[in-house]
């Protein structure tokens, strides 16, 4: 086998010319599917290879098909650019190949997570006492945090659906808003609460629940078994449903509330915007992403929950030989047992940053947002929300001319951005989520965008 040091050495050098290369190169490119096919479709090896030469294969054939979201001008996902910190911490702890598991598998994995998720907890504003997952996603949080929900909504009417499953249990309702994200049905889908037992609740102008509605909607029908899933970040307007009084009538009612917060969560970071999240503290679980707004490398979630107990429970097992391997396990908290350990480039991110430069990078980005929609606006655009956090919503007439506008910007190649459908209409979505992203990058941005709409 050749050096292990100068084959980690060359990794570090391939990925770090691709970060130095972000900012310059085109955002995104039409995928050449055929010819990234040809260079990774090659015959199966019949003999092994040196390690070396693998890793300068795979970089060349792969390099035509990467995109630059690591870079300051991708816009067309709620996505951030891992922070040099904790991508280096990810590099470190894939060479450790540490099991998150529990203590037993690395002692050091568990405890980069309990150290980090305090921190997350004191950075969102949440109860120091709340338990916290490191997930995957969103998605998986979410997953998690309403099984936990499930379970004791239902144990609240003496049921327990960990022993007796849904078969005969009482019904379960779901108050959430008419524009929660797709990931909180696809969570009901899998835990078998089902799509109808949501009751949706009207929203506002900007994309926020009612709150008089819902209110009125947690009166009715008291003995129902309930769960309200709030969102902090509508993925489109950026708008935060109101909480404070939604969580203690909740309360009162013996109702579940699940706040989706996969990156309007990080509201609470910020001294200017944690306004927007009053209240959140009250709520039973929170989920939130890594890889979005704290800018850590993917795969990275946080489940939260005010109830450690509730959670573990929900989602938590056994096994014989499991008996004696290191007590308390963080495994409990998510649903996969072997898993990469998260924990490391979390608590580097926050290290780097601090408090207060989360803070500054969270109301930076909702400055150049709000900077985005002024010079669009400016120049003949159609901005169709309140720009209240980081999304901004952009038309340009006719849904024919904004789809020509996105294809056009997508292939000329200064940012990249995606469309979304929003209340009928095909429009443009802007999302400043890179820690690196500067006003200079906007305003290229904008000029690229107004130059595209102006030649078609």
């Amino acid at each position: 086998m050749s050096d292990r040091s100068e084959l980690f050495r060359r990794a570090a050098e391939i990925a770090a010319a691709f970060r130095a290369s972000a900012a310059d190169r085109p955002v995104g490119r039409s995928p050449d599917l055929q010819g990234l096919r040809a260079g990774l479709h090659v015959e199966l090896p019949e003999r092994r290879s040196e390690p070396v030469e693998v890793l300068e294969a795979l970089a060349k054939a792969a390099d035509p098909g990467l995109v630059a979201t690591v870079g300051p001008r991708y816009f067309g996902f709620v996505v951030g650019g891992a922070l040099d910190a904790a991508t280096a911490a990810d590099m470190v702890a894939a060479g450790w190949d540490q099991n998150g598991f529990s203590p037993a598998l690395s002692p050091a994995a568990m405890v980069a997570e309990e150290a980090a998720g305090t921190w997350l907890k004191k950075l969102l504003g949440l109860p120091a006492t709340a338990s916290v997952g490191f997930a995957t996603g969103t998605q998986q949080a979410n997953t998690i945090l309403l099984a936990a929900a499930r379970q004791q909504v239902l144990a609240d009417r003496r049921w327990d659906v960990g022993e007796n499953g849904l078969r005969g249990a009482p019904p379960v309702r779901v108050l959430a808003g008419t524009e929660r994200h797709a990931t909180i049905d696809r969570s009901l889908r899998l835990l078998g609460i089902g799509t109808t037992a949501v009751e949706e609740v009207p929203t506002d102008g900007n994309g926020a629940v009612q709150e008089a509605e819902i209110l009125e909607r947690l009166r009715s029908n008291p003995s129902v078994a309930t769960i309200v899933c709030l969102q902090a970040g509508n993925v489109n307007t950026g708008a935060i449903d109101p909480m404070r009084r939604i969580c203690e009538a909740a309360k009162a009612a013996k109702t579940w509330v699940h706040v989706d917060g996969a990156f309007g969560l990080w509201a609470g970071a910020s001294p200017q915007l944690k306004h927007l999240v009053d209240g959140v503290e009250l709520a039973d679980s929170w989920s939130c992403d890594g890889h979005k707004w704290l800018n850590v490398p993917y795969d990275s979630g946080y489940a939260f929950c005010a109830h450690p107990q509730i959670h573990s429970n929900a989602v938590g097992y056994n096994a014989a030989y499991l008996v004696g391997a290191g007590g308390a396990t963080l495994g409990d908290l998510v649903l996969d047992s072997s898993r990469r350990a998260r924990g490391f480039s979390t608590w580097a991110a926050i290290q780097e940053l601090g408090r207060f430069g989360i803070a500054d990078m969270i109301e930076r980005s909702c400055a150049l947002a709000r900077r985005f929609a002024a010079t669009l606006g400016e120049g003949g655009a159609e901005i169709h929300n309140e720009v209240v956090l980081n999304q901004v919503l952009v038309g340009f007439g006719s849904d024919a001319r904004t789809e020509a506008v996105i294809k056009g910007v997508q292939e000329e190649g200064t940012c990249w951005l995606g469309g979304t459908t929003w209340r009928g209409k095909r429009l443009i979505r802007i999302s400043v989520s890179n820690w690196s992203t500067t006003e200079e990058d906007v305003d290229r941005s904008a000029s690229a965008i107004l130059q595209v709409a102006r030649t078609l």
